[in-house]
């Protein structure tokens, strides 16, 4: 009867964590890492910027909490700036453009 109750325990604790993990966003500072990364893959970048704020975001029937910023870099001796919307919860990228 106990290890009854302590497996059922551990099964609760278990979906509650994924529950809460769910609803864990990440950090803005984290996102911007992630994007120069990924930036920095074909080339050096002049700054970038995030805002630490998230704003919820509805597209249809889609929606999330998400961050906005952006990078700049030297493309053929021009500045070119780009701006990114990101997912607060998962980090994916859900819209890259330039400015």
């Amino acid at each position: 009867m106990g290890g009854l109750i302590f497996g059922a325990g551990l099964t609760c604790g278990y979906k509650i964590a994924s529950l809460m993990k769910k609803n864990k966003t990440i950090h803005g500072d984290e996102i911007l890492t992630m994007v120069k990364k990924a930036f920095l893959e074909e080339g050096p970048i002049e700054g970038s910027w995030i805002e630490l704020k998230k704003v919820p975001l509805r597209k249809f029937a889609f929606k999330t909490d998400v961050y906005y910023g952006g990078i700049s870099r030297m493309e053929e001796d021009t500045l070119v700036q780009y701006e990114f919307i990101a997912d607060a919860y998962t980090g994916s990228i859900l819209d890259l453009y330039r400015v």
